[in-house]
């Protein structure tokens, strides 16, 4: 017969410290491109995931969304390695 080890922790707060250790580990920053289109939707684009966009009417519920969109990117996608420098804005005769 096998004994189990006993941890001092229930098996919530076990839960709880895992998942906090998996997130401390792991946690990655990704530039954002944000931008409204003409019906007012605000869309958001991530360059370093290539195809990973999504949309919302409010800039709360689009950042819940692209949290969501980039993991489930990364599920089937190894982020390029593009280094976001900025936006520069240029006039040309139209």
């Amino acid at each position: 017969m096998r004994r189990q080890k006993i941890s001092p922790y229930s098996r919530n707060e076990q839960d709880e410290q895992n998942n906090t250790n998996v997130l401390e580990q792991s946690m990655r920053e990704f530039s954002v491109i944000i931008e409204r289109d003409e019906e007012g939707w605000f869309v958001a684009t991530v360059p370093e995931l290539r195809g990973c966009h999504t949309q919302a009417r409010s800039l709360d519920q689009l950042m819940e969304r692209v949290k969501e969109a980039i993991e489930l990117c990364l599920e089937v996608e190894t982020p390029v390695a593009n280094q976001f420098i900025g936006i520069q804005r240029v006039a040309v005769a139209a």
